[in-house]
């Protein structure tokens, strides 16, 4: 099956993607969707691949090194996670402080699109991003209200989500949530129609 992506331009500055795919038999079906959605997609599907890939058991039976060291998403408590309707609602909410929301995944996601307000701390599951992740919140009150979220693929391949909650907790923070996403930050937020903003 080949795909034909026609881009055009329409609306001023906002330009979409027509997408014909074929088949030996014709044109099965035709979409329009936003191209800088197309773009978003293919990168977190990349990602998903990759990571998900990483993440399997090695052959023979034994896991691979930083999947083991890293910990399994599945292991957090539900108590410990916060769903994507309720961020938003606190986001939304005119009372009380905001939680401080840290991205602890990967950059070119954060660049495509992340929750306002949120910082990049780098990924958990390497040493560097916990390093990053320990400078921005050592001076802060252990009471802070923290939201951490990565989103890069399926929940339970997430090698980021993890790390991140046991470090901060670690350093006895009380107050940390991890914003579940079942499948990736795409599908789960940013395709409902949840505030997202693109950048550094």
């Amino acid at each position: 099956m080949a795909a034909e992506v026609k881009q055009t331009r329409s609306h001023g500055y906002q330009s979409h993607a027509q997408i014909k795919i074929r088949n030996p038999q014709g044109v099965r079906f035709m979409n329009r969707v936003s191209f800088p959605r197309v773009i978003t997609l293919l990168t977190i599907f990349t990602f998903a691949l990759a990571v998900s890939a990483w993440a399997q058991p090695a052959k023979g039976g034994a896991s691979a090194s930083p999947r083991a060291e890293s910990g399994s998403a599945e292991t957090l408590s539900s108590a410990a996670l916060i769903k994507p309707e309720e961020l938003v609602k606190i986001l939304k909410s005119s009372k009380g402080e905001k939680p401080l929301i840290l991205q602890i995944g990967f950059h070119m996601l954060y660049q495509q699109a992340h929750i306002p307000g949120a910082e990049y701390t780098g990924p958990a599951s390497d040493a560097e991003g916990r390093t990053l992740l320990t400078n921005r919140v050592k001076s802060l009150p252990r009471s802070k209200e923290i939201v951490l979220y990565c989103g890069c693929c399926p929940w339970s391949h997430c090698p980021n989500v993890e790390p991140a909650y046991a470090l901060l907790r670690s350093m006895g923070f009380k107050n940390v949530k991890v914003l579940y996403l079942a499948d990736n930050f795409g599908t789960d937020w940013v395709y409902k129609g949840y505030p997202t903003v693109k950048g550094n």
